[in-house]
């Protein structure tokens, strides 16, 4: 463990030992026949998401430049290496491998992604909530292998598991009481030990399906820390590192490795880990940070393979402490050879999608972004992709259910859309979780508080072009407990078609089932009744692009401020 001032402590016993024992011999010679430190490498990622190819649009950029793409990833892994001792890297990432990934990883259950990055040289890696998306039992056939139980081996080739340990410390099955999977790892390198505790964030239940989640229970992150790193140190491991799938934010003015203004759930849970931890990787939030938290050091590599975080350990060979931790983000340019074995692969699996990736199902007069607007000064407002999905939903049930109202969860638009013809691949990418819309019945008064509990979570619903409401800066926020209790969303001011909601009335709203089950915190959406299972998201944006091209950008006017509209 390295703790700050550690050296200075250890001069004053220095003088200590000469005062009770006599000289104590310093020569050059002496001095250089003391165990060097062995010098550790850590190569750490994040919240790849299965983007095997260069990330298209904003997500392809990081730092001014453009980057990504598991063909240059795997070489900038290999150059970093050579730059280190390669027998002293060790590559590790922070969950959210997969899941949510491009057509090209998701329609063959992400064993792709597995496939690169284990060949990309990964060690270990903690699960994020993605990586539960199609449950325990999934999630752990990617780590052992065996084809898929219903689409067997798609690609025609057995699949045999990760090259690499997922860690899961906090992820419970109820029944047992015990870890999923092997909370930590001991990594010996030229004698010492290293330990690696893996795990995702506490609240995964609340924003993975229900389904996803089913028999497993999720514990506080900083108390499982603490747990596991006692048992490292009984088994002499004093060089300990945190893979933990939960992360901050720093201000928009700090670079990608900065630590300006850091905020967000790592701080609080970096805070409450043992001394005997040194370094934390983290994730979740997509973001790039390089950070000294509490004598710690916490880093981020952003998201989509655009970064690598090169992280130098000083390790005592005598006591195996860390020295001293020392940490850079890298991005990931394309300014390099491509790796020729991730290449073949990609190849491989494009030949085996076929016609279907490239098919075009539709047209864009225009970039359409997911980039939220600015409401209260925070991104909290509405996207022109996310009204766009909104009313493709609408468009599906309004005949079939008589929706009168729809409404897409933010976490749920993963790409944006480029200017010109858009292929079923691109608009795969947008949507990629294939979740069933769900039609059921609200009052007015639960819409309302439905409204009310995006304060409540920090997320805005994209709502159809049929919404209309105003919110008050000035209002109060309700609870997690009493949601309902807000008054941000000025009452008389919701709309369906033009017409004022009525809260003793009932109305037919449509969302997907992860909203329906009540997803990112949207526990009032399963108060609706009589649902009505309908297609799969992604078949319903299909088809709106097929039908209203050439489409364009939504206006954002759906949500409006006070300073918008003033009282009457």
């Amino acid at each position: 463990m390295y703790i700050p001032g550690m050296r200075r402590a250890a001069v004053g016993l220095t003088a200590l030992a000469v005062a009770a024992f006599g000289a104590v011999a310093t020569s050059p010679e002496q001095a250089d026949a003391r165990p060097k430190p062995v010098d550790v490498t850590l190569l750490a990622l994040n919240d790849f998401h299965g983007n095997l190819e260069p990330p298209s649009g904003s997500s392809g950029t990081i730092a001014g430049q453009t980057a990504g793409g598991v063909e240059y990833l795997a070489t900038h892994l290999a150059e970093l290496r050579a730059a280190a001792k390669k027998k002293n890297t060790i590559t590790v990432a922070a969950g959210d491998l997969i899941g949510a990934s491009p057509l090209l990883s998701a329609a063959f259950h992400d064993e792709p992604t597995i496939e690169a990055l284990s060949m990309a040289g990964l060690d270990y890696a903690s699960v994020g909530n993605h990586e539960f998306d199609e449950g325990a039992a999934e999630l752990l056939r990617i780590q052992n292998g065996g084809c898929h139980p219903v689409d067997g081996c798609i690609d025609g080739t057995p699949y045999r598991g990760a090259g690499f340990q997922y860690l899961s410390a906090n992820a419970f099955t109820t029944a047992t009481g015990k870890p999923l999977m092997a909370p930590y790892a001991i990594h010996k390198v030229q004698g010492v030990k290293v330990g690696f505790i893996g795990m995702t964030l506490e609240g995964t239940p609340q924003i993975v399906s229900q389904q996803g989640v089913a028999g497993l229970t999720f514990a506080d992150e900083a108390d499982t820390a603490n747990r596991y790193a006692r048992e490292l140190r009984r088994k002499g491991v004093q060089a300990i590192v945190v893979l933990l799938h939960e992360g901050g934010t720093q201000a928009a003015t700090g670079g990608i490795n900065d630590c300006v203004g850091m905020t967000g759930p790592i701080v609080d849970i970096t805070n409450r880990m043992d001394p005997s931890i040194d370094v934390v990787v983290s994730g979740h939030t997509h973001q790039a940070y390089n950070c000294d938290i509490n004598g710690k050091l916490v880093t981020s590599a952003s998201s989509f393979g655009r970064l690598v975080t090169d992280i130098d350990l000083k390790i005592d060979r005598r006591s195996g402490d860390v020295i001293s931790a020392a940490a850079n983000n890298v991005v990931v340019s394309r300014d390099v050879a491509k790796d020729p074995r991730q290449t073949a692969l990609i190849n491989r699996y494009k030949t085996v999608l076929g016609p279907v990736a490239g098919r075009q199902v539709g047209e864009t007069t225009t970039a359409i972004t997911k980039t939220q607007e600015t409401l209260f000064g925070t991104s909290l407002g509405e996207s022109p992709l996310g009204n766009l999905i909104a009313d493709a939903q609408l468009a599906a049930t309004d005949d079939e259910q008589g929706a009168v109202a729809a409404f897409m969860n933010p976490g749920g638009v993963r790409a944006d859309l480029n200017a010109g013809p858009v292929t079923y691949e691109e608009a795969f990418t947008v949507q990629p979780f294939a979740n069933n819309l769900v039609t059921l019945d609200l009052t007015g008064a639960q819409l309302y508080c439905v409204l009310e509990q995006q304060f409540v979570t920090g997320r805005t619903l994209y709502p159809s072009a049929t919404v209309g409401y105003v919110v008050d800066p000035n209002g109060t926020t309700g609870t997690v407990a009493d949601p309902c209790a807000g008054t941000r969303v000025v009452r008389g001011s919701l709309t369906l078609g033009g017409t004022a909601v009525d809260t003793a009335a009932t109305y037919r709203v449509t969302v997907n089932n992860f909203l329906a089950g009540g997803g990112d915190g949207f526990s009032a959406l399963t108060g609706g009744t009589n649902l009505v299972t309908g297609q799969i998201d992604l078949d319903a944006f299909v088809d709106y692009l097929t039908a209203q091209s050439p489409v364009s950008a939504p206006t954002l006017d759906r949500i409006r401020t006070t300073a918008e509209v003033p009282a009457a």
